[in-house]
This record gives C-alpha cells, sequence and structure tokens, in this order.
C-alpha cells in the first residue's frame, strides 16, 4: 500500500466505507495507523468488553485462525469476551471457557443502556471492541451505538474500514492485518 512502512501508514490512506453507498453521517470513525493506537485504547479503558462474531473462526491468519488472536487479546488485554451465535463453541474447543454468549443485537441494545453493569456486573463499559461480524451487521450495531451511547467508544478489528466506530483499521491488506494484529498483542504483553 502507498504511504507504508512496516505495516504502518507515514500517510493515512484516504478511507472510504468497505461497502459502497453507505453514509455514516458527519462524524466518521478515526483511523487506527498504528497498533500502539489500540494498546493505549485498551490501557486507558477503565472497563473493555470484547464482542467476537462468528466470523472469526472462519478467517484464516497465516497458520491461525482469527479467534485464536482474539484470545491472546482478551487473554493479555484482561478483557471480558461477549460470544455471539455459535462463536463460544469455537472458543471451548481453544481452551477458552471464560466467554459469556449473547446475541449481538442484544449487546447493541444494553451496550447502550447506561444502568447496565456489563456480564460481569462491574460497571458500563468505556470501550466496546468489535471483531469477526458480518460487515453490514457490525455496520448497523456501531451506527446504534455512535447515536445512542455517548459515552462508550468503539472499536473494529477487522480489516475493513467501519465508519460508525470510534475507531477502525482502513480498508487493509490481509498481510498489514496480521501484522497489526501481532503487535498489538506483543505491546499489551510488555
Amino acid at each position: 500500500m502507498a504511504g507504508q512502512e512496516a505495516g504502518r501508514w507515514s500517510v493515512v490512506p484516504p478511507v472510504e466505507s468497505w461497502q459502497v453507498a453507505e453514509v455514516p453521517g458527519p462524524k466518521k470513525a478515526s483511523v487506527i495507523t498504528k497498533p500502539d493506537i489500540v494498546d493505549a485504547m485498551i490501557k486507558r479503558a477503565k472497563h473493555p468488553v470484547l464482542v467476537v462474531g462468528h466470523l472469526a473462526a472462519e478467517i484464516d491468519l497465516d497458520d491461525r485462525k482469527m479467534i485464536d488472536f482474539l484470545i491472546m487479546l482478551a487473554e493479555k488485554g484482561d478483557i471480558p469476551v461477549i460470544a455471539t451465535g455459535h462463536t463460544n463453541r469455537e472458543l471451548l474447543k481453544r481452551g477458552y471457557a471464560k466467554a459469556r454468549v449473547m446475541p449481538v443485537v442484544e449487546v447493541g441494545q444494553r451496550l447502550t443502556d447506561p444502568l447496565w453493569n456489563g456480564i460481569d456486573g462491574r460497571e458500563p463499559y468505556d470501550l466496546a471492541i468489535f471483531a469477526g461480524l458480518p460487515y453490514y451487521m457490525e455496520w448497523t450495531i456501531l451506527s446504534g451505538l455512535k447515536n445512542f451511547a455517548p459515552n462508550l467508544k468503539t472499536m473494529t478489528l477487522d480489516n475493513t474500514y467501519q465508519p460508525n466506530a470510534s475507531w477502525s483499521f482502513p480498508n487493509i491488506s490481509v498481510k498489514d492485518w496480521l501484522e497489526n494484529l501481532r503487535d498489538i498483542i506483543g505491546n499489551l504483553e510488555g
């Protein structure tokens, strides 16, 4: 990709919705230009949550599936996980038994409720990280959160730009995406 050095962009590439004809409104996602942004957001969050969709178990990233990277992220960042659809079965196959199961539409609805204290009952979430959902579904959920959950920051870790998130990768190649995911997880270890 032009303007790129070692998986990072020296100049932010132009970002448009991955799906044609989407109009997100005047407020668009800030672009994740380097893994440090994700790490800083996770470390700064008081109560983050990771919402994992079924595509995470299907997407191949080198010799692993995306879900394997998300499990590492959840463990390194001490982030509670909400598994949507049949994703929990894949998490359990990999020895990750801490996830709670909830339909993604209900997750979106509950995240707009300022009185919901999350799946662990601690306090409302201040950062919701989404990954592995179908693009159009994630777009719709993030649109609702952008408009009805003003105190919640949202982030998507998919390789397609989601304009309704607070933070999103631009449309990037699988190679760059894999490199960034590895760096995010590596930075959380340190």
